[in-house]
């Protein structure tokens, strides 16, 4: 029972549990909430959150189910129930609609946005900032969102079948 397949897996889980936790909160809460605010005050707190979450808990979370997903298909290449398939699925699902998403879509509109001096541009350059970056970045956001929680419920399910096989 106590393994290195099944430390990984179950870790893997966690990992991408938070991912989509953090993605669903993003989701549900922030980006709506801010979506409220003026144009100045939106991209300002925008600017201030993508800057304070780049740190060692967020990588670690964001980063780590990543290479879990890719260890955890190694572990079960061999296993005889159906368990792998969802593991693989599981393991796509998390590097293209998260990771790649994240790469080529979200961080790029994150760097527009951080290259901004917000508080010296005029009103029609935030409106033009705004209308370039929320609703794409959002558009983005919602299917790592929609990714990161398939990963996770695939992974749920390919335990509960890897144990139950």
């Amino acid at each position: 029972m106590y393994s290195l397949t099944n430390f990984n897996l179950l870790l893997t889980l966690l990992l991408t549990g938070l991912t989509a936790g953090l993605c669903f909160t993003w989701t549900n809460a922030i980006t709506p909430g801010i979506g409220k605010l003026d144009d100045q005050n939106f991209l300002m707190a925008f600017q201030q959150m993508n800057r304070s979450i780049i740190n060692p808990s967020f990588l670690l979370v964001f980063f780590g189910p990543l290479l879990g997903h890719l260890v955890n298909v190694y572990l079960h290449r061999f296993t005889p129930d159906k368990s792998f398939w969802l593991f693989v699925v599981a393991a796509a699902l998390y590097l293209i609609g998260l990771v790649v998403v994240t790469i080529t879509k979200n961080v790029p509109l994150n760097e527009l946005l951080d290259s901004v001096d917000i508080a010296s541009a005029s009103q029609e350059e935030l409106g033009w900032l705004r209308r370039q970056f929320e609703k794409p970045w959002n558009t983005w956001h919602n299917i790592r969102t929609l990714t990161s929680t398939l990963s996770f419920l695939l992974l749920a399910l390919g335990m509960l079948l890897k144990n139950n096989a």
